[in-house]
């Protein structure tokens, strides 16, 4: 395997290796010459500026997005302000800061999303310099403005601006300046010739880089890792100092005898790295430096581009992009020429086995002497993890898979596993797709974070086959995917809206994890209110549905599909909606035509609203229940006069709905109060409002017998009701001779015998036995038996 160590170049203990990634796919004229360029890091997008600075109206600037293989993605004209800096989120979102501190916020496919200013005072003074950082907080932004101030967002996605105290003695922007993120804080380092300073919320602090040469000169250039732990710094001497980001451990000095400032000055630093470097990029040469101070040089024969990455540099020019990185521990363990690693023994054992060599048993023997064939076999899965090329993949996993073979109790899950995330690796490597990732980014970035990338770049046919190889749950995997396709598809515009609504629904079907009123939600923001209402008629929930009609205005079809649900939660929703949205009368005529939400309506103002009761009725000419209203409403009146007015409401409604039992018992209700209330005024009795039976009870307790007995005759109360009522009255008060002639008044309508028991009840058996005489011969054995 002489030809994969072709490309290693030594420095130190380690080596390092130049990758080819891709052919650029672009035809760029002059390169990346005169252009503002940004390229995201994780094998990101690339976005091109041509001549930022260009102010004619007449001939724009062209901003250009490519994927990482240099397919075109998307090309406008720049309409907007001159711009200072391109930058990308961590969400693939590129981000224009202007010179007056405005920044656009645009999507992959160039579609704007958003802006937001970096503060007023910003439009006066300008922006000089502008960087776009990653912080644990997300996507921050620096600037550094024509009054030498700074100002720093640490999260676009919740702007708070804040402005960093002056700078002694800065005019205008400094030689070199770089964001780090250290102990959860957002600071500025930067240079004013020989001399550094630390900028953060409330304070400017002098620092110094430790041993440094006091000859040195001034700082022209600096550069953090991607992880912000390890900083370098250039200065117009040629000097080239490498240490902690803290400025606690010098780990490189180095004089590179070049005076020129360096275009671009990067880490080139991977994971557990045996040797960190620095990368330095001029017009014609690319300088790696070591920490032992060893260098390596590249020419540089093209305009080129560097940017960070997690395990590496990659090198972008006009016709390819290769990545610089430190060749990872164990894949120079076994490439090394000589090596007697264990992957090593065991890549030549399958290599001759192959061949049908006997050498093969002879290098297995020698493994399995020193008992070394399961750390063989993993070197052999971790190396092909690291590896670029397919061919140098599958040689390292069936070298792999040759080894496990004579072990017994070999677990296969890490085989397996990076099998699997080889061959996803590989289908995002290839240059249609363009996403150049190593396994350790892959790692870094997480599975999910990798799906979401290909959605956004909308692979979703890929993205899906990813999830089902990798059997991803449908929650996060396919229906995810089809979610956004769908979001994706609504905002199609050359698409009719039936050609839309098919689509979805053939390809989304009943996937329980994508609704489609979000889908529908997305149509409508869109613009698309027909096509969310085709789309809602899918959703098989109501209670998704209803809410976005009514958000829609579609309030007639939302108290449809409320009514068709029989939620009657929902149908309150709708109804209580529109209420406040129509005037009164459309909205008793709307409800007329739905009979559910109008009877479900009523109920609810018959607890909450009474008076809404009432025009009800009227609106519908219904006198039956209205002259209930004013019955049930007079009761609740304290005057007299009031009542006696909604009683009279009532007997007119009564009438109109010819109900001549309900008039009359009303009409006989208002003689009744207005007899209650003359005895009231004349005798203090407390009647008013009582019932008929109970005034008349009350009257004879308080011996008012006359006025119980004109009760009696002008509301004809039956005679047996009276006659009992006066029995247990006048047994109560025990009034025994007024019962005796009352008994004597006229024949008994109630018999003789209720007699007898009411005054053996009230214990007056004397009394009882006047009656027996009188009682009926079938009930004289229970009289005579009730009397003892």
């Amino acid at each position: 395997m002489a030809f994969v160590t072709a490309s290693w170049n030594p420095l130190g203990e380690a080596f390092y290796r130049k990758l080819e990634l891709y052919e650029m796919s672009w035809s760029i004229r002059d390169g990346l010459r005169d252009s503002l360029v940004a390229a995201a890091p994780y094998g990101g997008p690339i976005a091109l500026l041509r001549e930022p600075l260009r102010h004619s109206p007449s001939s724009r600037p062209q901003l250009e997005i490519y994927s990482a293989s240099g397919i075109a993605i998307t090309s406008f004209p720049w309409k907007s302000g001159p711009v200072v800096h391109l930058g990308w989120s961590v969400s693939d979102e590129l981000l224009c800061v202007q010179e007056d501190g405005s920044v656009l916020i645009y999507d992959l496919f160039g579609s704007f999303k958003r802006h937001f200013s970096m503060g007023q005072e910003v439009v006066q003074s300008q922006v000089l310099e502008a960087k776009v950082f990653h912080s644990p907080y997300g996507t921050g932004i620096a600037i550094v403005t024509g009054s030498s101030r700074f100002t720093l967002a640490t999260n676009i996605e919740d702007l708070k601006l804040r402005r960093l105290p002056e700078v002694p003695g800065l005019q205008g922007k400094p030689a070199s300046w770089v964001v780090l993120t250290q102990d959860r804080q957002t600071k500025v380092l930067l240079s004013i010739g020989p001399e550094l300073y630390i900028l953060d919320n409330t304070s400017c602090t002098a620092v110094c880089p430790p041993g440094l040469s006091p000859h040195a000169g001034s700082i022209v250039h600096m550069s953090v890792s991607f992880s912000y732990k390890y900083l370098s710094l250039f200065t117009d001497s040629g000097h080239l100092w490498a240490g902690l980001s803290n400025l606690q451990e010098k780990l490189i000095e180095f004089d590179t005898k070049k005076t020129d400032r360096p275009k671009q000055m990067l880490w080139c630093r991977r994971p557990k790295s045996q040797q960190p470097s620095v990368v330095l990029m001029w017009e014609r040469l690319l300088l790696v430096v070591g920490e032992c101070n060893d260098t390596i040089q590249f020419p540089v024969v093209d305009v080129s581009f560097l940017v960070g990455e997690l395990d590496g540099v990659r090198i972008i020019n006009s016709t390819n992009q290769e990545l610089l990185q430190e060749v990872p521990l164990v894949c120079q363990d076994i490439f090394k020429i000589a090596s007697m690693a264990p992957g090593a023994l065991l890549l030549e054992a399958h290599r001759e086995y192959e061949k049908s060599s006997q050498k093969a048993d002879e290098y297995l023997r020698e493994i399995k002497e020193q008992n070394v064939l399961e750390k063989a076999v993993q070197q052999c899965v971790e190396a092909a993890a690291h590896e670029y090329d397919p061919a140098t993949q599958k040689s390292l996993m069936r070298a792999a898979s040759f080894g496990k073979c004579f072990l017994t109790d070999f677990c296969s899950d890490h085989f397996v596993s990076t099998c699997r995330e080889l061959r996803v690796l590989n289908a995002v490597r290839e240059s249609s797709v363009g996403m150049p990732l190593t396994h350790t980014q892959f790692k870094q970035m997480t599975l999910q974070v990798l799906i979401d990338r290909l959605l956004f770049r909308q692979f979703y046919p890929l993205a899906i086959e990813i999830c089902r190889y990798l059997k991803i749950p449908d929650y996060q995997g396919v229906n995810r995917v089809l979610k956004h396709w769908a979001s994706c598809k609504v905002q199609q515009k050359e698409l009719s809206d039936d050609a839309i609504a098919r689509a979805v629904c053939v390809k989304v079907g009943e996937s329980p994890g994508v609704s489609y009123s979000h889908i529908a939600a997305k149509a409508y923001e869109c613009g698309r209110t027909e096509l969310a209402i085709k789309l809602l008629d899918f959703e098989p929930r109501s209670g998704e549905q209803v809410p976005l009609l009514l958000k829609m205005k579609r309030s007639h079809l939302a108290l449809n599909k409320a009514v068709e649900s029989g939620d009657t939660d929902l149908v309150y929703m709708v109804v209580t909606h529109l209420k406040n949205e129509m005037n009164r009368g459309d909205f008793f005529m709307t409800l007329r035509n739905q009979p559910v939400a109008l009877s479900l309506y009523r109920q609810f103002c018959k607890l909450q609203e009474q008076e809404t009761l009432k025009d009800l009725y009227n609106q519908d000419d219904n006198h039956q229940e209205l002259a209930n209203y004013y019955v049930t409403v007079s009761y609740r009146e304290k005057r007299l006069e009031s009542r006696l007015s909604q009683l009279q409401n009532a007997v007119d409604e009564y009438n109109k709905a010819k109900n001549d039992f309900a008039a009359k018992a009303t009409e006989e209700e208002m003689r009744l109060l207005r007899f209650q209330r003359k005895l009231d005024d004349e005798k203090g009795a407390g009647l008013l409002g009582l019932s008929l039976q109970v005034t008349m009870e009350t009257l004879l307790s308080l011996g008012l017998h006359k006025q119980a007995e004109q009760l009696y005759r002008d509301f004809k109360v039956p005679d047996k009701r009276y006659w009992w009522l006066k029995l247990k009255s006048l047994a109560e008060k025990e009034e025994w001779e007024e019962l005796e002639k009352f008994s004597k008044s006229k024949k008994s309508p109630i018999g003789y015998l209720a007699f007898v028991e009411t005054c053996i009840k009230y214990n007056n058996r004397y009394e009882a036995k006047k009656y027996i005489s009188k009682v009926t011969p079938e009930q004289k054995v229970k009289a005579h038996l009730a009397v003892g």
